[in-house]
């Protein structure tokens, strides 16, 4: 209420006349026609030019939106995660175990230790060998026991969840999208214990 009060009053140094004008030059301040003959051509149709400006604009922010679902979508990989040195050696047997199918995700690819299986949808399990300890991990941690392992979810979104498998080492990560399934989490969870030493939670 105290800006609309301001509003409604007018200092006594300045004019109330409507029209502006340019006190040197004494010339009232009007769109130039050259701004206007730009939009419109000489039978009062709008321009090419304007009329391509007003086209590219929305496809351009569309393009945006694409860019950044793209992006956004990228983010749900393991790969920003950090690793524990020096375990190759020992993630190479359940790398090699890992099966070409995760109930309905197929399309197996595999980087280092690294792989991922999509789905018609879209949809993508992800899975890497060899992630550090969690940072969040705590002696208050609920975990989930799945069969032989224990797993620890450090990421819990719409789109999905990325489970951290803490007793046994390396360390496995898993990225299941949203309604996936138990069959992916079933089958890793069962060469996380045929390929991988047990270790005792570390729980600081």
């Amino acid at each position: 209420m105290r800006s609309a009060a301001y509003a409604g009053r007018v200092p006594d140094d300045y004019s109330t006349d409507d029209t502006d004008t340019d006190e040197s030059a004494g010339v009232p301040q009007h769109e130039s026609g050259a701004s206007s003959s730009r939009i419109r051509d000489g039978d009062g149709r709008l321009s090419p030019a304007f009329l391509a400006t007003l086209i590219a604009i929305p496809v351009m922010i569309i393009a945006g939106f694409v860019t950044f679902a793209v992006l956004r979508g990228d983010t749900t990989t393991l790969d920003s995660m950090p690793a524990q040195p020096g375990t190759e050696k020992a993630c190479a047997p359940f790398m090699a175990a890992l099966p070409d199918r995760l109930g309905d995700y197929g399309d197996k690819s595999v980087t280092g230790t690294s792989a991922r299986w999509r789905a018609r949808n879209g949809d993508s399990v992800y899975v890497r060998c060899g992630v550090a300890r969690p940072d969040g991990l705590a002696p208050s941690s609920r975990l989930q026991v799945v069969n032989a392992a224990q797993w620890f979810i450090t990421d819990e979104r719409d789109s999905g969840v990325t489970y951290v498998a803490v007793d046994h080492r390396p360390y496995v990560a898993l990225r299941l999208p949203a309604n996936s399934g138990s069959a992916p989490i079933t089958d890793i969870t069962a060469l996380i214990d045929q390929h991988l030493e047990r270790a005792p939670l570390d729980l600081r």
